[in-house]
């Protein structure tokens, strides 16, 4: 290529202008060039009580002056937003404390707060727990506000109640982002997001794109640059965990679109199955063995020497039951042994509050990590003492023994537990809470919660370490290597949003080396 021909310099020239041009607006218009905001707007501060004698205008008249502590009551809507150009994660958030943000409402008393998510978004609300941090004080006038994660553009709504000021007291979001800011927003109605530049500015940004795209085609179209620095091209398979499928798919699909000239399949078939099928590659070619990683739920007991293992992230499990069974307040780990060593065999002969139906263990086969998982840390390293009964999870009439069937995959466990009455069975934590057919079972009063693991150091026993398995020491240049690189590297977010924690986080670190050899 010619670099130096009058056609590129042009295109280039005027590209160089048009980002300079586009630089200066964006600075103009935004005046600090924040790349991570939240931003709160006060929608409503409305009083609802009965405000006839302080001789308030347009108020709902009702009976809540009537209730203790809630003389002259008011209702604030208040929406939080992102409204920067980067993703908010957990850690941006600079707060020492377990929660993130604080809601200072002055000279008013909270009484009840109200969260709500915008439809099409199912992320937000498991955020809001009390072991993330969400609360207030009873008569205080803080609200705390978890570490939410937050995609550009995404918000969430308070609605609180409030008694003892008037409306339009001082209301103000406090708290810090990391390379950010958080700041007050203007709403002249409740929905509308205000535009984040001017019409002018927008119009001079479309004119300026305009022509940075056409002059700049002339490069583009003749562009031959390689790859960028640390990619590689090549064919890759991903197989085991069937738990941590979903995270391999979106960092495969994420890397093939960074690095063009990559294919990555995934083959998720259970995690004893895929590190044996790397460990019999041990007569084939040191090519052959680099294109292959599989991932596990735990050490592999069956890994040989040759085979090598990094951990990747904490992955969380839960139990999960027929809803019919009404499990919601949990069971202990004695009980949770009690049923899967086959001593119970109708639910009510472990607790009399429990309907009479037969037990249904729903287990994985022998392939399986998250199985392993639950054998080592939920039955005390025993193993499950009823044999395989039925391939259907089929209940026979003339038998009064529990029924367990083995299924391969975590998705046929879920919808066979939730088509199934008196069903129990185990499942990575994010794809049972994608399933809201299903009741997940605390343990010992402590429930599948990630962020209560990470932050507020929850004792929930059903965790273990994901670890990538490679045979021996990848070579420099293989693609094996460069995508465990980038899921090092750049996969926090795809293992966040998957219901894992990254073992590269700071408390991830420290809990995938407290639960390794698990």
């Amino acid at each position: 290529m010619e670099w130096l021909s009058a056609e590129n310099i042009v295109a280039v020239g005027t590209a160089a202008v048009g980002i300079a041009a586009s630089a200066v607006m964006i600075w103009y218009e935004r005046r600090v060039p924040r790349r991570k905001r939240v931003g709160y707007r006060v929608q409503m501060d409305n009083p609802i009580g009965d405000g006839v004698q302080t001789g308030r205008a347009n108020v709902r008249l009702g009976l809540f002056d009537e209730a203790p502590g809630m003389h002259r009551a008011t209702l604030v809507l208040l929406r939080i937003e992102n409204d920067g150009s980067q993703a908010i994660a957990h850690e941006d958030y600079t707060s020492r404390e377990l929660h993130g943000l604080t809601v200072e409402f002055t000279d008013r008393a909270i009484h009840g707060v109200s969260v709500t998510q915008p439809s099409g978004i199912d992320h937000l609300m498991s955020h809001f727990t009390p072991h993330a941090g969400f609360g207030y004080d009873v008569g205080g006038s803080t609200l705390r506000i978890p570490r939410v994660p937050l995609n550009r553009g995404e918000h969430f709504k308070l609605l609180v109640l409030l008694s003892g000021g008037d409306v339009g007291c001082d209301i103000r979001l406090v708290g810090g982002i990391r390379e950010g800011e958080v700041h007050p927003n203007r709403s002249a109605t409740p929905d509308d997001k205000p535009p984040v530049f001017s019409r002018a500015a927008r119009l001079i940004a479309v004119i300026l794109t305009a022509s940075v795209v056409t002059l700049a085609s002339i490069v583009i179209v003749r562009d031959d640059t390689p790859a960028p620095l640390g990619c590689e091209k090549g064919t890759l398979t991903v197989v085991g965990s069937t738990a941590f499928a979903l995270v391999a798919k979106d960092l495969a699909r994420e890397y093939e679109k960074d690095c063009e000239g990559s294919d990555i399949k995934v083959e998720a078939r259970g995690s004893t199955s895929g590190v044996g099928e790397l460990a019999d590659m041990e007569g084939e070619s040191k090519g052959s063995r680099a294109s292959t990683i599989a991932f596990s739920d735990g050490r592999n007991k069956s890994a040989g020497p040759a085979l090598r293992a990094e951990p990747v992230a904490l992955s969380v499990f839960t139990l999960v039951a027929d809803k019919g069974l009404r499990l919601q307040r949990g069971l202990t780990l004695a009980q949770v042994r009690r049923v899967y060593s086959g001593t119970v065999k109708y639910w009510d002969e472990l607790d009399r509050a429990l309907p009479h139906w037969r037990v249904v263990l729903v287990s994985r086969d022998a392939d399986s990590g998250t199985r392993q998982v639950f054998q080592d840390r939920v039955l005390d390293g025993k193993w499950e003492g009823v044999p395989s009964t039925s391939l259907g999870c089929d209940l026979k009439e003339d038998s009064s023994a529990p029924v367990r069937c083995e299924l391969d995959n975590t998705e046929d466990v879920l919808k066979k537990v939730a088509a199934t009455r008196g069903a129990i069975g185990y499942s990575e934590l994010g794809q049972a809470i994608l399933r809201r057919t299903v009741t997940r079972v605390p343990l010992d009063g402590d429930g599948a919660d990630v962020n209560a693991i990470e932050y507020a150091e929850s004792p929930y026993p059903y965790r273990g370490v994901e670890y990538a398995y490679t045979y021996g020491d990848l070579p420099a240049a293989s693609l094996a290597g460069s995508f465990l690189n980038y899921v090092r590297n750049h996969g926090q977010t795809a293992i966040r949003n998957n219901g894992h924690i990254p073992c590269t986080s700071t408390e991830g670190e420290r809990l995938c080396d407290d639960s390794s050899g698990g």
